[in-house]
């Protein structure tokens, strides 16, 4: 089924907001926020986790050629550890819609809560990566920013395997923790649900 160009059924400006590295041991979060224009089609676009890597590069292009407005942020790992990886969600958010060339008149929230620092209205939709083109791009935009990211790292710390797991606690992953330690951009506070806890 084809994502949808917009969700008021009034002519606002909307931007769709998502975010990547929620569930990593180490990196920061990168955030994104898209503007496209009200009725824009793109049948390719999609929830970032559905499409392969060549598929989510390919269309970052698109998205930067096609969008009215976008903007990437990142989130410091120390700043995860300070305020927690919710809060850094939220942030991120904000400062992508903050830094946005153009003012947006909605916004349209990947998930179920966010916390606004803007006077911007705001939907939260569950699953928005799969419901809305401006969700969806914003969601590839991170993710591919952020997987950019973590393998200029890898180069520095080849022994966690960032360039396959971007971070993400993966078998190989945990198991070079243990064997080396943290790095400088290991989460210091992070757990997640149902993840072997690490003593480190």
């Amino acid at each position: 089924m084809a994502l949808k160009s917009h969700f008021s059924q009034h002519p606002v400006i909307e931007v769709g907001c998502d975010e990547a590295g929620r569930g990593c041991l180490a990196g920061p979060l990168f955030a994104a926020a898209v503007i496209f224009p009200r009725n824009y089609v793109n049948n390719q676009l999609n929830d970032s986790k559905q499409l392969s890597k060549l598929q989510r590069e390919t269309l970052r292009d698109v998205i930067i050629k096609d969008a009215v407005a976008y903007s990437v942020v990142s989130v410091s790992e120390t700043v995860i550890d300070e305020i927690n990886i919710l809060n850094a969600s939220f942030r991120g958010m904000n400062m992508a819609v903050k830094q946005l060339k153009t003012q947006p008149e909605l916004l349209l929230i990947d998930g179920n809560r966010f916390i606004n620092e803007t006077t911007i209205p705001f939907h939260c939709i569950v699953k928005g990566d799969a419901k809305y083109l401006s969700i969806a791009a914003a969601s590839i935009l991170a993710k591919t920013f952020r997987d950019d990211f973590m393998e200029k790292l890898d180069a520095e710390f080849p022994m966690y395997g960032w360039k396959n797991n971007k971070g993400y606690p993966t078998k190989e992953h945990q198991e070079a923790l243990r064997k080396y330690g943290r790095s400088p951009f290991h989460r210091k506070t992070f757990q997640v649900k149902g993840q072997l806890k690490l003593e480190f």
